[in-house]
């Protein structure tokens, strides 16, 4: 069998090329899903009823059970994709920031953050799925109590704007990379990059406050 070393240049572009597509597409879908679970966590700020009754329609439904688990494969899917082109040891992380100094481009140091976040969110947010699916059905008292006991409300003050920083910064270079924005336009989708990671950020803060105050 050959190995993607052993193939010709043509092919291992080839490869290359439909692998950068799938982590494109995994990395949307992670994109729209974490957005999508930000808003549906956040309910708990409209009142602990409707976080309950949404709670309870994901488990009626079995999204929370087999949807868990499907969000985890591609998270996973993702990041080994993304794994090829992360600097791992102390010589490649030397190189890349001795690159990015020396470039001193917005772009490159945003990329140097999605990488550094990437690293960070791939064990937390392992933790964050395990918690979750390991103490279904999801409930506010259940939540709250997390987040109230054990540090938890420390650890997701850490996860928080590392995960909103690197979906913010994903949503931004995939817009660049595969040209969905123009060179003219690329300042004003900065902006909205700007602008959403920062609505996201504190919809979160107020959504774990909130949690944090819960009465058990």
């Amino acid at each position: 069998m050959q190995t993607e070393l052993s193939m010709p240049a043509s092919i291992r572009g080839n490869t290359s090329a439909y692998m950068d597509w799938v982590q494109m597409l995994t990395g949307a879908a992670l994109i729209v899903f974490m957005w999508c679970h930000m808003l549906l966590v956040a309910s708990v700020n409209l009142g602990t009823g409707v976080f309950d009754a949404l709670a309870a329609f994901l488990e009626y439904t079995y999204m929370a059970q087999i949807g868990g688990p499907m969000i985890g494969v591609v998270f996973l899917v993702h990041f080994a994709l993304a794994i090829r082109k992360i600097p791992v040891t102390s010589v490649q992380q030397k190189g890349m920031w001795n690159q990015a100094r020396m470039l001193r481009h917005k772009d490159t140091w945003l990329w140097v953050v999605q990488a550094v976040t990437a690293m960070i969110i791939l064990v937390m947010a392992g933790v964050h799925l395990w918690a979750i699916l390991t103490n279904l059905p999801i409930t506010t008292a259940k939540s709250a109590q997390r987040i109230q006991e054990g540090g938890w409300f420390w650890f997701y003050l850490v996860l928080l704007p590392m995960a909103e920083l690197h979906v913010g910064i994903g949503f931004y270079r995939i817009g660049v990379k595969w040209g969905f924005v123009g060179r003219r336009g690329r300042k004003r989708f900065q902006m909205l990059e700007y602008a959403i990671t920062g609505a996201f950020l504190a919809i979160g803060l107020v959504t774990l406050f909130t949690f944090a105050t819960v009465s058990l």
